[in-house]
């Protein structure tokens, strides 16, 4: 009997070495939502490939760093109170170089150094292609330069109209972006009233995509019913300000704001109107539910989003500091991270961008650039999505099955198995996986065309009752009169 437990135990340890770790274990403490939007655990998505500080470089601490940028393989970081740019080469290999440290720009033959850059983006549209904009902050100014860093274009308060900012108010440029237009999109402190935009000259041309002004109804009977005096007295109902702005890859700008009053993320088309589609069960917000530990309460505080090559967006959460990765419906596939010093947290996240599918989150409190590449579970979900986009239903369905076996809490899967199943007109069987995630809208979606079909291939059964509804009982009365006509005769 010894023997025989111990040859029991040998075997579980062998088969428990053996058991791919990746699959059952998070190190981020990632997770994905249920039916219910209830947290539960998954397998890392994201790992982190490289953890960035200056020091490593040689060029002493990054000192409250506030945005960065990606453009081709360099990456571009705005290193605040350094008043400096900083620049990193990327190679395909993973491994990376320090390109250029930048302190001034060639202002018209002079140097002219940055005081407190907040912002910086590098064009990628063809027209301007590589030409660099910053948000110099305290000298009150955005600067265009070209690659070599020689201005072409300064905007400060001389280009704007006498209405555009209050009289004593400063016009200080947090973040900047460009469309494939050559319109110039400026995030800037004390401006509520949506994105500044400047056009190609950097002339101002006025404000677009302000959120939506929310007024409670206990605000609105207020209004009606006190006096004018008292309305004056009264507090101001105006639109609350963005934080940040960013550009996607299909031209779109992406914007949040740390109010929860309106959607913390939109996506502004050219007129400035919100595209964003929010098809899930929760609208893109980060966390759904919270609590309160360490000192941290209170709902997502989105700093920042960047969109991926598959239509996919990631939000950056300055409270708890996690990212959030939706897909193109607004459906939340997982998140990850939290607050701390470990490799994988923040302190005190401040910007995100993304080289392909490798994302760069920047921590204004640690002074570090964190670079996540995707795990294998990342990328199955992501071959997941691009196969169903491209119409390669069936591929979609077998890839869901296999990321299902690496996580049978991923309730997303379920979705993706469904709508593949839908459209290759498995209907009933689509009906039962929308079951299983409780989506009850696409599950009466499928119901419809179910029963559609079943209607059409069994409409002869219809027919069929219909005929001997009526005609059965005109002869059985017929045969039953001329029976007793016989008898009676």
């Amino acid at each position: 009997m010894k023997k025989f437990v111990c040859i029991l135990l040998a075997a579980l340890l062998a088969i428990v070495s053996v058991m791919p770790v990746a699959a059952t274990t998070s190190h981020f403490y990632t997770y994905s939502m249920n039916e219910w939007n209830i947290p539960v655990p998954s397998p890392d998505a994201y790992y982190v490939s490289d953890f960035i500080l200056g020091e490593h470089l040689g060029i002493g601490h990054f000192r409250n760093p506030r945005d960065l940028n990606v453009f081709q393989n360099y990456l571009y970081l705005a290193d605040t109170e350094n008043n400096r740019i900083v620049i990193l080469e990327f190679h395909a290999d993973g491994t990376f170089d320090l390109v250029d440290v930048v302190y001034s720009v060639n202002l018209h033959g002079e140097v002219s150094t940055f005081f407190h850059p907040n912002g910086i983006f590098v064009s990628d549209w063809d027209a301007n292609r590589g030409e660099i904009w910053i948000a110099d902050t305290f000298n009150n100014r955005i600067l265009h330069t070209d690659a070599d860093w020689n201005v072409i274009t300064v905007i400060d308060r001389s280009k704007l109209e006498l209405s555009a900012l209050e009289d004593n108010q400063a016009f200080l440029p947090r973040k900047v972006t460009v469309d494939f237009s050559g319109r110039i999109f400026v995030q800037a402190t004390g401006v509520n009233r949506g994105l500044m935009e400047f056009d190609r000259s950097g002339y101002f041309a006025g404000y677009m995509g302000a959120p939506d002004v929310v007024v409670s109804a206990w605000e609105r009977i207020w209004r009606m019913l006190s006096t004018r005096e008292q309305r004056e007295r009264g507090w101001l109902f105006v639109p609350v300000e963005y934080n940040n702005v960013s550009i996607d890859q299909e031209g779109f700008l992406l914007v949040t704001t740390t109010s929860i009053d309106v959607e913390p993320v939109r996506r502004l088309n050219a007129m400035g109107s919100d595209i964003m589609i929010r098809n899930g069960f929760t609208y893109p917000v980060g966390d759904t539910w919270w609590g309160t530990g360490g000192h941290i309460s209170g709902a997502s505080t989105l700093v920042d989003a960047t969109g991926l090559p598959n239509d996919t967006f990631v939000v950056f959460d300055s409270n708890r500091g996690r990212l959030f990765k939706y897909d193109s419906q607004g459906n939340m596939l997982y998140a990850w991270g939290g607050p701390g010093h470990r490799e994988g947290f923040f302190m005190q996240p401040s910007a995100l961008d993304s080289m392909g599918f490798t994302l760069f989150a920047l921590d204004a409190g640690t002074g570090a650039i964190t670079r996540f590449e995707l795990t294998e579970f990342g990328r199955l979900i992501n071959d997941a999505l691009a196969m169903y986009q491209r119409g390669q239903y069936e591929e979609a369905y077998y890839k869901w099955q296999e990321i299902l076996r690496m996580n049978g809490n991923f309730g997303h899967a379920y979705f993706g198995i469904a709508r593949a199943l839908l459209r290759r007109g498995y209907y009933r069987e689509a009906m039962n996986y929308f079951r299983l995630r409780n989506d009850q809208q696409n599950f009466g979606r499928a119901f419809g065309f179910y029963r559609r079909i079943w209607m059409e291939e069994n409409f002869w059964m219809f027919v069929l009752v219909v005929g001997v509804l009526i005609i059965v009982p005109p002869v059985v009365k017929t045969v039953i009169k001329v029976r007793r006509e016989i008898r009676a005769s």
